[in-house]
């Protein structure tokens, strides 16, 4: 059996010669003392050197973070203070970037389904762009026109290329039976160019696709880029965006191309296609994924003779509900022993009343794991907080940011009383 695969851990992770973790500098053990579990840390300047990376692959203004992944206002002013854009897919995303300082005119509203207030939120506040999605999102900016909602948002609109990316069905976005944007293949997106085109309501600025998240093949993306350049050059427009997507490892033996290669890539094609527009991309899972790790406490060992055994940790599906949406594989390990050999077969599962609330299948762990050890899961900084839940009124965890040996808590734990805020009952 092999130890944890040390790649899998943010950038300043380091193991001390008693084999117990730290991240920037601050030991795992003591930050899960102070804090409580579970907890997510995150490595501040891991995320700070993606964001760099980012912004040095497709220049200014043209890395866009998604803060879907992952958005509290201490993540919004980080990626603005180091010069991306924020994707932003609500009128709640939208106001949680604006309440950290962010300006709207750095902030892009996607959404599929975008209400009128949504709508009438973002034109009064003065977001850069407006993704539009649908014939009747255009119905709705030419009501708001009417109204003298205003000026003419400038606007981008989502194309579905008919690209099939290598990733689960329910993540996957670029494919012909999609519920985002206008379907190429059928004409719609030439016909909603036309109508942008000759509205007063709207500034057709550019075009914007979106294939899939968790994508590891450049290859993929290749290929939106030329089918999308088939599209875009004629139409010679200002901005053409790519979308995000881009993968991470999230197990042994997972791959994926780095932010750097990935934007060669997508830049070399569109060079070649002949595309003059403006590239612009929106990562963020490649931001943020392997930033952070989440610290659980074992509570319970069941083993059933002949069957398996049962690791219980005091979180769940509630903190990281992507096993159970996607079938998503993670690693774990002990922060106590972070390079030993993990010789011993689990599966760990949550404090959830659902047999389906399960972290790890099959996590290999040292044999000796116990009752009271810390367990850890790397490579949770995207889509675990922001996608988190208080299912069984669980109170969600905090998330500490960890920099030159300091902690942090940007988000902090839940109370019971926070579960009673918003009933009136």
């Amino acid at each position: 059996m092999t130890a944890l695969p040390g790649h899998l851990l943010p950038d300043n992770a380091s193991v001390d010669g008693d084999g117990q973790l730290a991240i920037a500098g601050c030991r795992v053990a003591d930050l899960a003392a102070t804090y409580g579990t579970p907890l997510f840390v995150y490595d501040e300047d891991h995320v700070r050197a993606r964001c760099r990376e980012a912004v040095a692959a497709f220049g200014a203004e043209r890395a866009v973070y998604a803060t879907k992944a992952f958005l509290c206002r201490a993540m919004a002013h980080l990626a603005h203070e180091e010069g991306m854009l924020l994707d932003v897919a609500t009128g709640g995303e939208l106001y949680v970037a604006m309440s950290a300082g962010v300006p709207p005119s750095a902030c892009v509203l996607h959404g599929n389904n975008k209400s009128i207030a949504e709508l009438r939120q973002a034109i009064e506040a003065g977001v850069r762009h407006v993704v539009v999605d649908s014939f009747d999102e255009l119905d709705r900016l030419d009501a708001l026109h009417a109204d003298g909602v205003g000026p003419a948002p400038e606007v981008l609109l989502r194309i579905t290329p008919g690209v099939h990316a290598h990733t689960h069905e329910f993540i996957s976005t670029g494919q012909d039976d999609s519920k985002f944007g206008f379907n190429l293949a059928n004409g719609d997106a030439a016909r909603a160019v036309e109508r942008a085109r000759r509205s007063a309501s709207v500034e057709l600025v550019g075009l914007h696709c979106h294939i899939g998240s968790n994508v590891f093949e450049a290859a993929s993306f290749a290929k939106a880029a030329e089918v999308m350049a088939g599209f875009a050059v004629p139409l010679d427009l200002p901005h053409l965006v790519l979308g995000g997507g881009l993968g991470v490892a999230y197990v042994e033996g997972e791959e994926a191309p780095t932010i750097t290669e990935w934007g060669d890539v997508l830049l070399d094609a569109c060079r070649s296609l002949g595309v003059r527009s403006a590239i612009s991309v929106e990562p963020g899972r490649a931001i943020v994924a392997a930033a952070a790790i989440t610290v659980y406490t074992v509570g319970t060992v069941k083993s059933i003779p002949g069957v398996r055994t049962y690791l219980a940790v005091d979180g769940g599906m509630s903190d990281n509900p992507r096993p159970v949406l996607y079938g998503s594989g993670y690693e774990a390990f002990l922060p106590r022993a972070t390079t030993a050999e993990r010789d011993g077969r689990y599966r760990v599962v949550g404090k959830h009343c659902e047999s389906g609330d399960v972290l790890l299948l099959e996590a290999r762990l040292p044999a000796d794991v116990a009752v009271g050890d810390l367990l850890a899961t790397p490579v949770t900084g995207a889509y675990g907080q922001s996608m988190g839940s208080n299912y069984n009124r669980i109170t969600r965890p905090p998330v500490v940011f960890v920099r030159d040996g300091s902690a942090r808590v940007v988000v902090r734990r839940e109370t019971y009383d926070d579960l009673l805020a918003t009933d009136v009952g």
